[in-house]
């Protein structure tokens, strides 16, 4: 009986959902999604996993795709994940309201400052990449406006002054390399970055060319993104993806379920020209970015 009151909560909340973010036509596949996913046991998820890589279990027929070691795409594919079962928390330590749209909960950590939200989490897992492969002057964002903020200048001290979309950037604080200073350097970055300068500022990539890593984007403000955070391949050449998101209000950084073909979840499929539906948001357009 309790399993059922859940799905009839999960349907009441989805319905109150589609109100104001996703396209009505949908809605029917997306409650048969959750009323599977909830009365049915996942077939890809190792509840034990503690990695990427060790909760989500290959489909038949497929393999992981291979990467060079230190690569970003492998560095993505083994990130740490919290216990089975965790549940998504805000930043102001609040449940989300939406509890039944995730796999997983990856080991990011929630600033309580509300900043770290879909595109900021995602440029804090690529700068801490960088950072952890010693490859720390690569590390670096365009604002909204399209001026680039580094963080080897931002070590060295300098800040940026903002008058309406005139950036200038002038030395006025100490040098200090420290991780301390990185992750206020990122605060700058989360409030003055998003959806809009990745889309403009990086590579557009082709469906048959994804790849871990690569992120779908619906740019604007607001927008949304969500990484692609694994990869799998059959004999074919035929491609399933993970997808992983941070949203608005800041919270836990989620791999998310697939309610449009649960019988793959939380694989995703991504035909070509076609839209992409996640539980969280209705993508028009499959619109792919790559950071540099």
């Amino acid at each position: 009986m309790k399993k059922y009151i859940l799905v009839l909560i999960s349907v009441i909340l989805l319905v109150l959902l589609f109100r104001t973010t996703s396209k009505g036509k949908h809605l029917t596949n997306h409650i048969k999604g959750i009323v599977e996913n909830t009365i049915s046991v996942p077939n890809y998820i190792d509840k034990k996993g503690d990695s990427i890589s060790t909760r989500v279990k290959v489909p038949i027929g497929y393999k992981r795709q291979v990467y060079p070691k230190g690569s970003f795409q492998e560095y993505l594919r083994h990130y740490r994940l919290k216990n089975h079962g965790s549940p998504i928390i805000n930043y102001d330590a609040t449940k989300y309201f939406a509890q039944h749209w995730h796999d997983a909960i990856l080991e990011v950590p929630v600033p309580a400052n509300g900043l770290q939200q879909c595109a900021d989490v995602l440029m804090r897992m690529r700068a801490e990449y960088l950072w952890d492969q010693n490859r720390k002057d690569e590390i670096g964002f365009n604002f909204t406006s399209g001026h680039y903020c580094s963080w080897k200048k931002y070590a060295e001290g300098f800040r940026p002054k903002i008058k309406g979309n005139k950036v200038t950037f002038h030395q006025t604080a100490v040098s200090n390399s420290s991780k301390t200073n990185f992750y206020k350097y990122l605060n700058l970055i989360y409030t003055y970055a998003g959806t809009l300068s990745l889309y403009t500022e990086l590579p557009k990539i082709k469906v048959k060319d994804l790849t871990i890593g690569d992120m779908l984007v619906k740019p604007g403000s607001p927008g949304h993104i969500e990484m692609i955070v694994d990869e799998v391949v059959n004999d074919q050449g035929e491609k399933l993806f993970l997808l992983a998101q941070g949203n608005t209000p800041a919270q836990n950084v989620c791999l998310l379920k697939n309610f449009e073909d649960t019988s793959i979840s939380p694989w995703y499929r991504f035909p070509k020209d076609k839209p992409v539906y996640t539980p969280s948001y209705y993508f028009e357009k499959a619109l792919f970015v790559r950071f540099k």
